[in-house]
Parts: structure tokens; C-alpha cells; sequence
């Protein structure tokens, strides 16, 4: 089943809003058997988005629109959609009456113009949007299939997973795909392509290899005419690359390394708190980004500057004697947070962000100090010397640290 996606809104087309959107779709399209072929951007512009409409369903089985099912009067996806398909917009009550609810719940007055997202016409089925007020479209039609979902992520992630997968499954014929996302740290990419080289080519699986914030990532993909064969394949080229990468895989698909660490800590009843020098407070935020996070973390302390983690309870003569970039200095900043805060875990960061040199260290030295029940210690790592690159790393490595530290308690 061939797909296209249409990114709908000039503030993407201006660079005002990245498209994170389109990327998380494609991820998940395979596990549907659908195989994406093109990705269109399209501003708010009536003539150009009728025309990427108008290709994409006259060339795809699978259309995907997003944005532009607001209430304003640049959200034109459904006028577009109605004219491709020759089709009449009309008011539906049912919807009309969602909206009007959907205001009262929030203690606000529906504005007129909102009324225009009850707008519908006669070959699409509404699909709910428990997380906004932009319904979505399923239009099948002529062997056939349109969706519309709106822009918001967390509204356009929900529907997809609640709606749109379900309605899906039932139409897939032919080729089915599956896929598996393997999630390394601490090889470069050039490191781990070398290392898997020799999977490569094998009949019914393709392998790819790209570099993520949070590290290297291999996907495999297997393809059959039976969804049996391509499980079977895809199980047996994830025993072949766990036999060469092995230590260095710390999670597939959809998993975060701040979940992992969560679960963790809940089942086995302990808290955490966190001392953050050069990744200021990223690893907080990661870690409260969890729901349930409240159960286990305690809370945390951004010491970017020498008197900060002095005040926070680090012994000036530790960093006068060895500096703040250094294995003394993280040690002493887990441990500080860890009784400050009365934690049974802790975990501190310490280093370089950028390329320059500090104290005798390149650009990319980190230093990571985990402390819990069972002992204590500092890692070293040496990151590739670009700012966002080195912090992100940086964070997953500090969380799968501790993460492997209580797995082997």
C-alpha cells in the first residue's frame, strides 16, 4: 500500500514550526504493512493545497493530511478535501453538539467560528478528538484512503494510536512489513554500519543505520507476502544483531531510557535526585517528563557555576584541588544531592558542552557520578564536541548508568 503525507501550514513552510509530525507517522507506518512514499509540505494557500490533495490521491492508496482543521480562516483542509472529492460541506449536528460540550466542559463559549470544524461531508466519517477540538476525517472512497488529523502532536499522536490503527488493520493486504528499531550508545555510526555489515543483503530484511540525539540507531525492516515469515525474520536478524552489538543496545523501538529507569525505581521503592552541571536540568526534565515521575523523584539542583555546587553542599576544596570538570567532582555532587535531599539514589553530571578545552579536558568530556544503595561511582565519556549533541548523549548515558548500576545491585 503506497501512503503520502501532506504537512498543512506555512508556518512550516516559514521554518516558524518544525515538522516533527511527519517523521513520527513514517515511523509508524510499516508496522501497517504501508509504505511511505512521499512526504509533501504545503502552505495555507487554497489553489496549492487542492493541487497536493488532488496528486496525492490520484497517486497514493493511503493519504494522510495534517493541520489545517482549526477554526481560523487559514485552516483549509477540509474546503480543499470537498473540492477534490467534488463534495458539499455541511454542518453536522452530532459534531456541532460535541464542540458546544467540549467549550461548556472548559467554562468558555464556543466562538461562531469554531462552528466550522463541524463541517463534514457526505463520504467522510468523523473520527473524535479527545484532546482538541479539530474531529478528524476517515474517507474510504474508491479503494481508497484519506485521513485527516490535526497539527498539535500529542492531539495528532492519539488519534492515530486510537483511531486510525484500528480502522486500518482490517484493509491490509499484500506485502506485510515489521520493523524493530535497535537504540545504541557509545559507537559511532561509521562503528556500528562496520559492525553489522555483514547482515546486510539478506533475503526479505533491509538494515539502516542513522545517528539520533540520544545515539545510534539500526531499524530493520522485513518483508513478506506472510505476516508469520516476516515475524520469523525479523526475530532472527534481532538474535544476529544482538550476537554482534550486544552490551551496547540499551533499548528498541519506543524505548526511553527515563521509563526504563522509572520502573525501576518504583518497583523496587526508592527515590532519586539529580546534581546537573553542563546539562542544565535536562535530566530532570527528562525524568519528570514521565507520568507517575512524583513517586521516586525527589527533585533536583542545577549547579552551573562553582559557587552553585559549593552552596548545594560540594566541598570547595574538591574543586579547588581537582577541578569542576573532573571524576572528584561528580562523585561529591551525587553524593551531596543524595543527602540533601535524602534520596536513595542520586546522579550527577559534570563537563564539557562545547569544543573548547577546560582545565585540561577536550571539548566533549563528561563526567556522570551515580550514587545508590548498592555503592557509588563515576563514569567518563567522551562525546563527539557539538553542544546539543554532547548534553543529549550525555543525558541518556546518565540515565542508563544508573539504570545498569540497579540492575546489577
Amino acid at each position: 500500500m503506497k501512503a503520502e503525507i501532506i504537512a498543512i501550514g506555512t508556518e512550516l513552510l516559514m521554518g516558524e514550526t518544525a515538522d516533527t509530525n511527519s517523521g513520527w507517522i513514517a515511523t509508524h507506518m510499516p508496522e501497517l504493512g504501508i509504505e511511505l512514499q512521499w512526504v509533501t509540505t504545503v502552505g495555507d494557500d487554497m489553489p496549492r493545497l487542492t493541487e497536493a490533495i488532488e496528486r496525492a490521491w490520484r497517486r497514493s492508496d493511503f493519504v494522510v493530511t495534517m493541520g489545517g482543521l482549526g477554526p481560523t480562516s487559514d485552516d483549509m483542509t477540509r474546503d480543499a478535501i470537498a473540492k477534490v472529492m467534488n463534495e458539499t460541506l455541511t454542518l453536522d449536528g452530532g459534531l456541532l453538539k460535541w464542540l458546544e460540550e467540549t467549550f461548556q466542559r472548559r467554562g468558555q463559549p464556543m466562538p461562531i467560528h469554531n462552528q466550522q470544524q463541524a463541517g463534514i461531508i457526505p463520504s467522510a466519517v468523523s473520527m473524535p478528538n479527545p484532546m482538541g477540538t479539530a474531529p478528524g476525517w476517515w474517507i474510504q472512497k474508491d479503494g481508497k484512503v484519506l485521513i485527516t488529523l490535526p497539527g498539535p502532536p500529542r492531539e495528532l499522536m492519539e488519534m492515530w494510536n486510537s483511531e486510525v490503527i484500528e480502522r486500518m488493520r482490517p484493509l491490509i493486504t499484500g506485502t506485510i512489513i515489521r520493523t524493530r528499531t535497535f537504540k545504541t550508545l557509545g559507537l559511532g555510526e561509521a562503528s556500528v554500519d562496520e559492525m553489522v555489515k555483514h547482515l546486510y543483503g539478506q533475503d526479505g530484511v533491509d538494515l539502516g543505520c542513522y545517528a539520533k540525539p540520544d545515539g545510534i540507531y539500526l531499524r530493520a525492516i522485513a518483508k513478506s507476502t506472510k505476516e508469520e515469515v516476516a515475524i520469523s525474520t525479523l526475530d532472527n536478524i534481532d538474535r544476529d544483531i544482538r550476537k554482534v552489538l550486544g552490551s551496547y543496545i540499551w533499548g528498541t523501538d519506543e524505548d526511553r531510557p527515563e521509563e526504563q529507569l522509572g520502573h525501576l525505581l518504583r518497583d523496587r521503592g526508592l527515590t532519586l535526585a539529580v546534581m546537573e552541571s553542563f546539562t542544565g536540568g535536562m535530566i530532570a526534565s527528562a525524568i519528570t517528563d514521565i507520568p507517575g515521575s512524583s513517586e521516586y523523584f525527589l527533585g533536583g539542583v542545577v549547579s552551573y557555576s562553582n559557587e552553585a555546587k559549593e552552596y548545594a553542599g560540594v566541598d570547595p576544596a574538591i574543586i579547588k584541588a581537582h577541578g569542576v570538570v573532573s571524576e572528584e567532582c561528580a562523585a561529591a555532587m551525587a553524593e551531596a544531592v543524595r543527602r540533601n535531599l535524602g534520596a536513595d539514589c542520586a546522579i550527577s553530571t559534570t563537563g564539557i558542552a562545547g569544543a573548547e578545552e577546560i582545565e585540561g579536558h577536550p571539548g566533549g568530556t563528561a563526567f556522570i557520578g551515580i550514587a545508590h544503595p548498592g555503592g557509588s561511582g563515576v563514569v567518563k565519556h567522551q562525546f563527539p564536541p557539538r553542544r546539543g549533541l554532547v548534553r543529549n548523549r550525555a543525558v541518556t548515558q546518565a540515565l542508563l548508568e544508573l539504570v545498569q548500576a540497579l540492575q546489577t545491585k
